[in-house]
């Protein structure tokens, strides 16, 4: 497993490098034995710290967790226990899926996009509607990278969404082969678009 450790605007002594290391060396061990790269990056917030750890696991399995605290080493202890916790809640489904991955159809290429939201948008009347792109009227892209969309069932969705700590997944059904969205929702509950469903109606 490789780990890299870096910091933005923050010195990181041999010490913490050391521990953030072996620290999660242990995690994986002990929850999870297909952990192929991690990333560990500290930044300073005003009077904090904050930890972000990133951890591939197979195509496009990600574990991700985040932790703030008044030292480094406090805001990685953190952001460890973040995923740890979404490791030991997964366990078993992880292991299994992470096997599975190598028996499945490789995931669909998409792109993704991050976009700035603009405090004035522009009205769109008839004449222009049809010639104003999303990018003009409503955002401007800010950053694009390559996505994969996988064949997944419900459960693994909410499974992969959970463990990246995303608030919402698109992904192909592997029942219907349809695409389909879960997401969580502002009352904690997980909600799932279906597309194949409202078709059938």
């Amino acid at each position: 497993m490789q780990i890299t450790v870096s910091g933005k605007q923050v010195e990181l002594s041999d010490a913490l490098r050391t521990r953030v290391v072996e620290h999660l060396d242990t995690i994986t061990r002990k929850y999870f034995d297909h952990a192929l790269e991690v990333g560990v990056t500290f930044s300073r917030a005003r009077s904090f710290f904050t930890c972000d750890i990133n951890m591939h696991a197979g195509r496009g399995l990600t574990l991700r967790g985040e932790g703030e605290a008044a030292d480094a080493h406090a805001a990685f202890d953190d952001a460890a226990e973040h995923i740890a916790k979404r490791l030991r809640r997964y366990r078993r489904r992880v292991n299994e899926h992470a096997r599975d991955l190598a028996h499945r159809e490789r995931p669909e290429p998409a792109r993704q996009y991050v976009l700035r939201h603009e405090d004035e948008i522009p009205a769109a009347n008839s004449d222009a509607g049809a010639n104003v792109s999303l990018s003009s009227a409503y955002a401007t892209v800010v950053a694009e990278y390559p996505t994969e969309i996988a064949l997944l069932s419900v459960g693994e969705a909410v499974m992969r969404m959970d463990l990246a700590d995303q608030p919402v997944m698109m992904f192909r059904n592997s029942s219907s082969g349809e695409l389909n969205v879960v997401y969580r929702r502002p009352d904690g509950h997980v909600g799932w678009i279906d597309t194949s469903a409202a078709r059938d109606r």
